[in-house]
């Protein structure tokens, strides 16, 4: 590890295939014929495929852009590449007006976003991250909704210091963003101990074989040297795909869009499988891992006023054998790869292809790809996307302790010392810790005789809140937002506790202050946190005002519907507190307050996302 105090700057924010050029085959026989009107001219590709093609298999002009001392910036081309290296171009939008008052440029930083496939980090690892988070902005180690870190505000002239002291401990920001698959998560699920090991073997298996295969990352940040993951990078893979001998999967232009993966292991979703491009669905019988159901098809995020964008849950098409994940993986890889939308990127995701071809075309099309049938789905049965939390012990005789981190921001604050708790606690523990995909943390592989320093540290430094938070709190997401998200229309992070405090004071008084009921927040409607999946969701639409929607499924396998539209703080709450007296009252034994919130006629019940539209009163 090299000396990050000598090698970073601290900053501080003052506050807080190759895409194909024609519609259809007809068209190399029309210009035989005779000229073509604009009508019947080929649509013309979104600007980011070119970005790709001009990129030089996602080298761009970033390293020159870094090396450019006169400003914090990179150009607006280079920021789409920098995605694919993990990396998005940021300003604190706090100071975005006083900057401008004084004619200063924004306060440009950088996101660095750190794959953790399953979300399993050791606690060398850990260490690594907390020491990174002392020279960026807000000192502060944040838990992303798929289960990776995220470093906020590093000067662009300290990049490659943090991604290469990642690679130095098996990790990597290479894929953790742009139009490539992204971390793949699993259920932080160490309780059924040998199951949880295998699934995660494949976790870690389908996210190291889809990794981008240009020399580019290591050539720009380390020196040449190999990237270092958890599984060996195989150096010949995907060579049946079709794509170039620089990039065998993607080709030079990537995918249209980003690209989800979640491994579920039942009863279980807190991975919310059904929201990811593929998912597998583990099937395990006496006590073995049989294989995984494939569902395919899902994705949140959507456009304000534009219904031709939708959330939309991922359907079950088949099953596969462990054997078989790695190559099924690839195979729906290359076909959003040859049959996705790249004119038109609110249409890009793997979700519209599957919407507009099928799902019974993409099994046919799959297991053509594979050159062998797969079997039907198996039965399953989920029964909660929330998290677990205090300790629990596995069936290898060891002990888990599930941890309530608000936000998934592990920072030091007045009261509560979260962030110095959990340095003093990587420096001491034996096992490792699991993100999870609600943004808490597992303490995970605890001895029996290591219990009482764990939660003596737990207790010093006030990482104890899973004891006495709402049930409420503790089924809460909220994606970052403002200030350093450049898509934010509202506040997220920094309001939905608020909200949480003053609904709690309703929850005491119906007696519903233990009840699990899933809320999520997000500033935009792009889905970070999931937020088309909560029993309770608000969605920013402007600074101070956000839709309300209700009536998800608590097992993650239903949308929830749109009930008001650009409310304040004050009518969210006036919405919703005659509906939480009325769940606390009339409930049903055992009835979720999404399922009451639509035998009540609240809202109606969102059958498939092309009509959560849809029936709104």
């Amino acid at each position: 590890m090299t000396n990050l105090s000598k090698g970073l700057n601290k900053v501080v924010f003052l506050s807080n295939k190759s895409a194909s050029a024609f519609a259809s085959g007809e068209r190399s026989h029309l210009l035989k014929l005779t000229m073509i009107s604009d009508s019947q001219s080929a649509p013309q590709l979104h600007k980011n495929e070119g970005i790709k093609t001009r990129s030089n298999y996602l080298r761009g002009t970033i390293l020159e852009g870094i090396a450019d001392s006169s400003n914090g910036s990179i150009s607006s081309d280079d920021q789409q590449v920098s995605k694919f290296h993990g990396l998005y171009q940021q300003d604190d939008r706090d100071v975005r007006a006083k900057r401008r008052k004084h004619k200063l440029d924004k306060a440009y930083a950088f996101l660095a976003r750190i794959c953790l496939p399953g979300g399993v980090c050791t606690p060398e690892q850990w260490l690594v991250m907390d020491k990174l988070a002392n020279y960026c902005a807000f000192n502060t180690l944040k838990i992303t909704t798929r289960q990776a870190f995220q470093l906020h505000g590093i000067l662009k002239g300290n990049l490659k210091e943090v991604i290469s002291s990642c690679n130095d401990v098996a990790m990597t920001t290479l894929a953790a963003c742009g139009d490539v698959n992204r971390n793949v998560m699993c259920n932080p699920n160490p309780f059924a101990s040998e199951i949880h090991t295998e699934v995660q073997r494949v976790t870690e298996e389908i996210d190291a074989h889809l990794k981008p295969q240009t020399p580019a990352f290591s050539e720009m940040w380390l020196d040449g040297e190999p990237i270092k993951l958890t599984v060996p990078l195989n150096a010949e893979r995907s060579l049946d795909c079709n794509g170039d001998e620089l990039e065998p999967l993607y080709g030079s232009t990537y995918l249209p869009r980003k690209f989800k993966i979640a491994m579920a292991i039942p009863p279980y979703n807190d991975v919310d499988v059904f929201a990811h491009c593929l998912g597998f669905i583990a099937i395990v019988e006496g006590g073995k891992l049989l294989g995984f159901n494939v569902s395919v098809g899902g994705g949140m995020g959507m456009t304000h006023g534009n219904e031709k964008t939708f959330p939309r849950l991922a359907e079950v098409i088949a099953f596969c054998t462990p054997d078989q994940a790695v190559a099924v993986a690839e195979k729906i890889v290359t076909i959003q790869r040859d049959h996705g939308n790249r004119e038109d990127r609110a249409n890009a995701r793997f979700k519209y292809t599957v919407e507009r071809l099928g799902k019974d075309w993409i099994r046919e099309e799959l297991e053509k790809r594979l050159g062998y049938k797969l079997e039907d789905a198996h039965d399953y049965k989920f029964v909660s996307n929330c998290d677990r939390y205090g300790w629990s012990e596995g069936i290898n005789g060891k002990w888990h302790l599930g941890l309530f981190i608000e936000g998934g921001r592990v920072v030091d604050l007045d009261d509560k010392l979260l962030k110095t708790g959990m340095l003093e606690i990587a420096k001491v523990h034996k096992g490792e810790f699991r993100l999870s995909a609600n943004q808490n943390l597992i303490i995970s592989n605890v001895a029996a005789e290591d219990k009482d320093t764990i939660d003596s540290i737990v207790e010093q430094y006030g990482l104890d809140a899973y004891k006495t938070a709402s049930g409420m709190r503790r089924s809460q997401i909220a994606c970052v937002a403002l200030p350093t998200c450049g898509l934010a229309l509202a506040e997220s992070e920094r309001y939905l506790p608020n909200l949480v405090s003053d609904l709690e004071v309703i929850l005491e008084k119906a007696g519903l202050r233990n009840d699990e009921i899933v809320i999520r927040s997000t500033g935009c409607p792009n889905g970070c946190g999931r937020p088309y999946l909560g029993e309770i969701g608000l969605v920013g639409k402007v600074p101070g005002k956000y839709n309300l929607y209700l009536g998800a499924g608590f097992d993650g396998e239903r949308l929830n519907k749109l009930y008001r539209t650009s409310i304040t703080h004050e009518q969210i709450i006036d919405e919703l507190k005659p509906i939480l007296i009325s769940y606390a009252k009339e409930r049903e034994a055992g009835e979720r307050f999404g399922d009451f919130t639509i035998r009540k006629g609240y809202v109606e019940a969102t059958t498939a996302g092309n009509n959560f539209h849809a029936n709104i009163a």
